[in-house]
Protein backbone atom coordinates (compact mmCIF):
# COMPACT_ATOMS: atom_id res chain seq x y z
CA UNK A 1 0.00 0.00 0.00
CA UNK A 2 2.73 2.26 0.85
CA UNK A 3 4.60 1.64 -2.64
CA UNK A 4 0.83 2.52 -4.23
CA UNK A 5 0.95 5.85 -2.25
CA UNK A 6 4.23 6.31 -3.16
CA UNK A 7 4.14 5.52 -7.01
CA UNK A 8 0.50 7.88 -7.43
CA UNK A 9 2.78 10.70 -5.52
CA UNK A 10 5.62 10.33 -7.98
CA UNK A 11 3.12 9.79 -10.90
CA UNK A 12 1.44 13.59 -9.59
CA UNK A 13 4.39 15.44 -9.39
CA UNK A 14 5.83 14.45 -12.88
CA UNK A 15 2.37 15.18 -14.54
CA UNK A 16 2.15 18.40 -12.47
CA UNK A 17 5.25 19.64 -13.79
CA UNK A 18 5.58 18.55 -17.16
CA UNK A 19 3.55 21.91 -17.89
CA UNK A 20 6.00 23.82 -16.75
CA UNK A 21 8.53 22.89 -17.77
CA UNK A 22 6.74 22.83 -21.46
CA UNK A 23 6.19 26.98 -20.60
CA UNK A 24 10.02 27.43 -20.14
CA UNK A 25 11.10 25.67 -23.17
CA UNK A 26 8.15 27.49 -24.77
CA UNK A 27 9.93 31.11 -24.02
CA UNK A 28 13.11 30.15 -25.47
CA UNK A 29 11.10 29.60 -29.07
CA UNK A 30 12.37 32.34 -31.55
CA UNK A 31 10.99 31.06 -34.57
CA UNK A 32 12.01 29.46 -37.85
CA UNK A 33 15.84 30.34 -39.23
CA UNK A 34 15.46 32.11 -42.69
CA UNK A 35 18.95 29.52 -43.90
CA UNK A 36 18.10 30.51 -47.38
CA UNK A 37 19.37 32.95 -49.85
CA UNK A 38 16.44 33.36 -51.05
CA UNK A 39 12.70 33.13 -50.66
CA UNK A 40 9.33 33.78 -52.48
CA UNK A 41 5.95 33.75 -52.20
CA UNK A 42 2.91 34.44 -53.67
CA UNK A 43 -0.53 35.94 -51.76
CA UNK A 44 -4.08 35.70 -53.09
CA UNK A 45 -6.91 37.52 -52.92
CA UNK A 46 -10.70 36.75 -54.10
CA UNK A 47 -12.76 38.47 -51.40
CA UNK A 48 -13.80 42.04 -51.52
CA UNK A 49 -13.91 42.76 -47.95
CA UNK A 50 -11.96 45.85 -46.80
CA UNK A 51 -10.78 44.11 -44.28
CA UNK A 52 -9.56 41.34 -45.90
CA UNK A 53 -7.48 43.33 -48.24
CA UNK A 54 -6.30 45.47 -45.72
CA UNK A 55 -5.20 42.47 -43.44
CA UNK A 56 -3.76 40.90 -46.66
CA UNK A 57 -1.56 44.38 -47.61
CA UNK A 58 -0.33 44.42 -43.98
CA UNK A 59 0.13 40.58 -43.96
CA UNK A 60 2.57 41.27 -47.26
CA UNK A 61 4.53 44.34 -45.91
CA UNK A 62 4.95 42.69 -42.08
CA UNK A 63 6.89 39.37 -44.46
CA UNK A 64 8.31 42.33 -46.11
CA UNK A 65 9.93 43.70 -43.32
CA UNK A 66 10.88 40.48 -40.91
CA UNK A 67 13.76 40.70 -39.85
CA UNK A 68 14.79 37.30 -41.11
CA UNK A 69 13.56 37.77 -44.78
CA UNK A 70 14.23 41.44 -44.69
CA UNK A 71 16.32 41.79 -48.65
CA UNK A 72 15.69 38.06 -49.34
CA UNK A 73 12.08 37.56 -50.36
CA UNK A 74 10.39 38.04 -53.32
CA UNK A 75 6.75 38.65 -53.23
CA UNK A 76 3.06 38.68 -55.92
CA UNK A 77 0.11 39.44 -54.97
CA UNK A 78 -2.46 38.22 -57.52
CA UNK A 79 -6.12 39.08 -57.68
CA UNK A 80 -9.44 37.44 -59.09
CA UNK A 81 -12.67 36.97 -58.70
CA UNK A 82 -14.19 39.41 -55.94
CA UNK A 83 -10.64 40.37 -55.18
CA UNK A 84 -10.26 42.52 -58.36
CA UNK A 85 -11.45 45.23 -55.72
CA UNK A 86 -7.91 45.57 -54.24
CA UNK A 87 -6.96 47.11 -57.48
CA UNK A 88 -10.18 49.20 -58.46
CA UNK A 89 -9.25 53.11 -58.80
CA UNK A 90 -12.10 54.12 -56.82
CA UNK A 91 -10.44 51.95 -53.52
CA UNK A 92 -8.86 53.61 -50.92
CA UNK A 93 -5.78 51.18 -51.40
CA UNK A 94 -3.67 53.11 -53.95
CA UNK A 95 -0.71 54.14 -51.55
CA UNK A 96 -0.23 51.31 -50.05
CA UNK A 97 -0.13 49.39 -53.31
CA UNK A 98 2.54 51.63 -54.44
CA UNK A 99 4.47 51.54 -51.19
CA UNK A 100 4.53 47.76 -51.81
CA UNK A 101 5.37 48.13 -55.41
CA UNK A 102 8.16 50.13 -54.67
CA UNK A 103 9.43 47.84 -52.30
CA UNK A 104 9.67 44.84 -55.09
CA UNK A 105 5.94 43.21 -54.63
CA UNK A 106 4.77 42.24 -58.32
CA UNK A 107 0.69 43.30 -58.26
CA UNK A 108 -0.83 40.83 -60.40
CA UNK A 109 -4.70 40.22 -62.10
CA UNK A 110 -6.51 38.01 -63.48
CA UNK A 111 -7.36 38.92 -67.04
CA UNK A 112 -9.76 35.96 -66.79
CA UNK A 113 -11.92 38.09 -64.11
CA UNK A 114 -11.72 41.00 -66.12
CA UNK A 115 -13.06 39.94 -69.40
CA UNK A 116 -15.72 37.79 -67.35
CA UNK A 117 -17.19 40.62 -65.88
CA UNK A 118 -16.72 43.03 -68.65
CA UNK A 119 -14.34 45.74 -66.04
CA UNK A 120 -12.84 48.67 -68.29
CA UNK A 121 -8.90 48.20 -67.43
CA UNK A 122 -9.27 52.01 -67.48
CA UNK A 123 -11.02 51.55 -64.01
CA UNK A 124 -8.13 50.04 -62.22
CA UNK A 125 -4.82 51.38 -61.65
CA UNK A 126 -2.18 51.52 -64.57
CA UNK A 127 0.53 50.22 -62.59
CA UNK A 128 -0.84 46.46 -62.03
CA UNK A 129 0.09 43.65 -64.40
CA UNK A 130 -2.19 41.10 -65.85
CA UNK A 131 -1.96 37.18 -65.65
CA UNK A 132 -4.35 35.05 -68.09
CA UNK A 133 -5.63 33.61 -65.24
CA UNK A 134 -5.49 33.86 -61.38
CA UNK A 135 -5.65 29.94 -60.84
CA UNK A 136 -3.31 29.11 -63.39
CA UNK A 137 -0.78 31.99 -61.63
CA UNK A 138 -1.36 29.59 -58.07
CA UNK A 139 -0.41 26.48 -59.77
CA UNK A 140 2.37 27.88 -61.97
CA UNK A 141 3.89 29.60 -58.67
CA UNK A 142 3.24 26.71 -56.07
CA UNK A 143 4.79 24.07 -58.80
CA UNK A 144 8.32 26.42 -58.66
CA UNK A 145 8.41 26.71 -54.96
CA UNK A 146 7.05 29.55 -54.12
CA UNK A 147 4.95 29.57 -51.06
CA UNK A 148 0.91 30.36 -51.52
CA UNK A 149 -0.29 32.41 -49.09
CA UNK A 150 -4.51 33.06 -48.94
CA UNK A 151 -5.03 34.90 -45.67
Amino acid sequence: MKNLLFSLFALTVFFASKPAFAQSAQSDFKGAEATKSHYKALYYLDDADPKKIKGTLRNIDNALEDVRLKGKVEIELVAFSDGVAVYDKSGPFEATLLALQKKGVILAQCNNTVMERHIDKASLFPFISYVPSGNGEIIIRQAEGWATIHP
